[in-house]
């Protein structure tokens, strides 16, 4: 089968989130289970100077938007590892600029444009190259417009008219919202602006635009599918999913588990297995402690947080849940993460008070995350909201524990320990229900009186949770069976 993926962001050319790993992960997989894939992304800066060799390939086209000619040119590359082709659409008017989406002023004015040009490009590729794929993998807004200009303006032609297109939402809340005077940078009629197909309360919503004329919406994860189509978590669209349910489904994300493997980490102290995991995570936990100025106790709980700082991942709720534990509870902390100035300023602050139990390094060290996920007993996510996670992923197939709000993709792979899952071995983990302090709490106290009191119990969520399949190859399998029934409906 032919796919054609196309994504604003692939590891390891461009990255702001999750997106980025999905898009350079999976075209691998299912390229390893025989399928013709390529890959299109906006060639930015980032894309041209990383690790990763681009070429140039002489083809230039044109592109015609809001009433004027626009010329790109063709870069290509390969995902690491692979012989996955990944055509670079490059513009330097509108993709040589050192962010990906903003700058330190906010959103660039002409996003709109800039993704549509993209659109456009991007389909315009494949009638130069002559292939046309059986399925076109849409993803987030940045690509919304393809499914549209496929069963518009090129629903006729040949070549564009038998291909099946996916658009998959990664995370409903950015929509792609701009106003309606942007109509011409589309490329679209304005008889589409209507709230059936692109109107969003006046303005212009991308990814409502790839939700309706997409022949099929996934999501990552089976809870986040469910979740998003109620007022809760629908992020106002939650009509417009309901309305196509029977194309809706979520496949949960995997993780490269080439990168992510206790076994073979060059980041750790130690490496170690399933067999081994008491030995290796015992080194990595005094190594940790040592790095973070800790006073190395294997008697006392380590719990670790990675991620951003921001109202999402639950810092409403960890902040007076960490301040009350460090004043009255034996148990070391260490935060890797940058995002919200007030987030960063309270822990700054607790870390003042409490440096021999809390540890924080505002920023990013994809080292340091690796120490942490293998050296903490504990890991805490308690997001608001998560379409899928991978941390709580991560932690697992290192044998840390995760405590986390049954929510989104947290709900589709943490199983809370509680009798019955302990009695039939699913258990992997703690969750609670209610987003709030309270909840948060007896979570992590039960999951910390389980490490100190029960091993037996704590040894089965552990292995448990290290051999359960978490591989991007489980996730391509799920995309494969989705491409065939898109195909054959």
């Amino acid at each position: 089968m032919k796919i054609f993926l196309v994504s604003s962001e692939v590891i390891p050319f461009a990255k702001t989130g999750g997106l980025a790993d999905v898009c350079g992960s999976l075209p691998v997989e299912l390229r390893r289970l025989g399928h013709d894939v390529v890959v299109c992304m906006p060639g930015y800066q980032s894309a041209q100077t990383g690790s990763q060799p681009v070429s140039e390939t002489g083809l230039e086209l044109p592109v015609e938007l809001d009433g004027r000619e626009v010329r790109g040119r063709l870069l290509t590359s390969r995902l690491p590892d692979s012989d996955v082709p990944v055509w670079l659409v490059q513009n330097t008017e509108l993709f040589d600029r050192p962010g990906l989406y903003q700058d330190e002023q906010g959103d660039y004015g002409d996003n709109c444009r800039r993704f549509s040009f993209f659109c456009h490009f991007a389909l315009e590729l494949l009638r130069v190259h002559e292939w046309f794929p059986d399925v076109l993998h849409c993803n987030d807004w940045q690509t919304g417009l393809v499914p549209a200009l496929l069963r518009t303006r090129l629903s006729g032609q040949p070549g564009y008219r038998d291909i099946a297109t996916l658009m998959t939402i990664h995370n409903l809340a950015y929509q792609g919202v701009f106003d309606e005077r942007e109509m011409a940078s589309t490329g679209m009629e304005a008889e589409y602006f209507n709230w059936r197909q692109m109107e969003f309360y006046g303005h212009i919503n991308l990814l409502k635009t790839g939700i309706v004329f997409a022949d099929a919406i996934s999501t990552v994860s089976p809870q986040y599918a469910r979740e998003i189509q109620t007022r809760e978590r629908g992020c106002g669209l939650e009509n417009v999913l309901r309305e196509r349910s029977n194309r809706l489904l979520g496949v949960l994300n995997g993780v490269n588990t080439s990168v992510w493997n206790p076994g073979e980490d060059r980041y750790l102290a130690a490496t170690y297995g399933v067999a081994s995991w008491r030995d290796g995570k015992s080194a990595n936990k005094a190594a940790l402690q040592k790095e973070a100025g800790f006073e190395p106790q294997s008697d006392v709980p380590l719990i670790g947080l990675v991620g951003r700082l921001a109202s999402q991942k639950g810092w409403s709720l960890i902040l007076p849940v960490m301040t009350r534990w460090l004043e009255s509870r034996a148990a070391q902390w260490i935060v890797l993460g940058t995002g919200d100035v007030a987030i960063e300023e309270s822990l700054r602050q607790l870390r003042r008070r409490f440096p021999s139990r809390l540890a924080v390094d505002l920023g990013f060290s994809d080292a340091l995350a690796h120490r942490i996920e293998a050296g903490a007993d504990i890991f805490l996510m308690p997001s608001q909201y998560e379409p899928c996670g991978l941390n709580q992923q991560y932690s697992m197939r290192y044998g840390t524990v995760p405590v986390v709000h049954h929510t989104g993709g947290l709900a589709d792979t943490v199983v809370d320990a509680n009798p019955q899952t302990v009695s039939n071995r699913t258990a992997n983990g703690f969750a609670f229900e209610s987003f709030d302090e309270g909840s948060l709490e007896s979570a992590l106290a039960r999951a910390v009186a389980t490490w100190t009191g029960n091993p037996a119990v704590w040894s089965q969520l552990v292995e448990t949770g290290m051999t359960t399949d978490w591989s991007w190859e489980r996730s391509a399998r799920r995309y494969q069976e989705l491409y065939h029934w898109l195909r054959d409906v």
